[in-house]
């Protein structure tokens, strides 16, 4: 194992931000590489306390001699937004200086560029230089995950249709209720590895078998439990075994049964007005069209004052806000359905 630090120049005199980075080293060149992150979002830890674990036993298998292929550990890939707070809370999800998503303006490029990705960093800012240490890192391997988490949610991913269904395996080994099928038309960091994976020979592949770059969230914000993670890092090795990455016998795994939806097949629920929420639905339930999702009280004490908000078709709720109260238009579940939504959506992503 080897352990190692980028170090990322602040954009104020005497600032520097650090980032670890753990690598072990595998003893067979044709094995899949891995190259595995978490806290993108610097405020969405499942995915650090899954490898926190998942590490343990790597470091066992390395003295095993038992990895066969490199595997690359980013833990805590944003200590930038690790470092910001406002009014005690962590914001994590979004850059207090530009106001951009952390997980969003990826440089777009392909493969054959990976290696601009590093030419005169100092020009940057440190966000963007943060930003293409972590693509450069991701685009030299063969298996990417970028692990995060909804607000309150069940365990899902988001896998562009050029590695499904072949990531299946990893839909399985982690348990997940549901897949989103990804279009690859935004700057995500998922679909930024994509990006230039797909144009890796000039022309852009549909195809790539060999090769996953995913969003897997971990459930909800708050789940960090000891328990959870340690079953997630146990899923996560049960896919890198499967995957000949670590050598072993590979336990069987239930197959995965859950729905793998287009996001143009997905519901987001959004607040009509702002108000207190009162749920009636859960993360994890199966809706009809017209089923009630919740009541918002918009106007408190008022003989008028409810909204109640229904689902717009049949589905299943996968998240939920952990908010209870809403501002007008907030989003307030993502619902997986069989039809497509008829609300208007831009290619990308679901959310800002």
């Amino acid at each position: 194992m080897d352990i190692s630090e980028i170090v990322i120049r602040g954009d104020t005199p005497g600032s520097e931000w650090r980032l670890p980075v753990i690598r072990f080293k595998g003893s067979d060149a044709a094995a899949p590489s891995v190259y595995i992150q978490a806290a993108l979002h610097a405020n969405e830890l499942p995915g650090t306390a899954l490898l926190h674990f998942l590490c343990e036993r790597l470091r066992q298998a390395d003295a095993d001699g038992r990895i066969r292929g490199n595997i690359t550990i980013v833990p805590q890939a944003n200590p930038i937004g690790s470092a910001q707070s406002h009014f005690g809370e962590m914001e994590g999800r979004f850059d207090l200086g530009s106001r951009t998503n952390f997980n969003r303006d990826f440089p777009l490029i392909a493969l054959a560029d990976r290696q601009t990705l590093l030419d005169d960093l100092d020009r940057y800012p440190a966000v963007e230089q943060l930003k293409r240490q972590l693509l450069h890192m991701a685009l030299g391997v063969d298996l990417m995950l970028d692990l995060h988490c909804d607000d309150e949610s069940a365990q899902y991913a988001y896998i562009d249709e050029a590695f499904w269904p072949e990531a299946a395996d990893l839909a399985a080994a982690l348990s997940m209720q549901a897949v989103f099928l990804a279009d690859g038309e935004s700057s995500a960091f998922e679909e930024a590895v994509g990006y230039a994976w797909k144009r890796a020979d000039g022309e852009k592949k549909s195809r790539l078998p060999g090769r996953l770059a995913v969003t897997v969230e971990l459930r909800g914000r708050r789940d960090v439990y000891p328990d959870m993670a340690r079953a997630d890092a146990d899923g996560l090795w049960r896919f890198l075994l499967g995957r000949g990455v670590v050598d072993g016998a590979v336990p069987q795994a239930a197959p995965f049964e859950g729905p793998a939806t287009p996001l143009d097949h997905i519901e987001m629920i959004r607040a009509p007005a702002a108000g207190t929420i009162l749920f009636h639905r859960d993360v994890g339930d199966t809706v009809s069209e017209g089923d009630l999702l919740a009541t918002l009280i918009t106007a408190p004490g008022m003989a008028d004052g409810t909204i109640d908000v229904r689902a717009p078709q049949a589905g299943l709720i996968v998240t939920r806000c952990s908010q209870r109260f809403a501002r007008f238009k907030a989003d307030l579940m993502k619902i997986a359905c069989s039809g497509p939504t008829k609300a208007n959506r831009k290619p990308g992503t679901l959310e800002d």
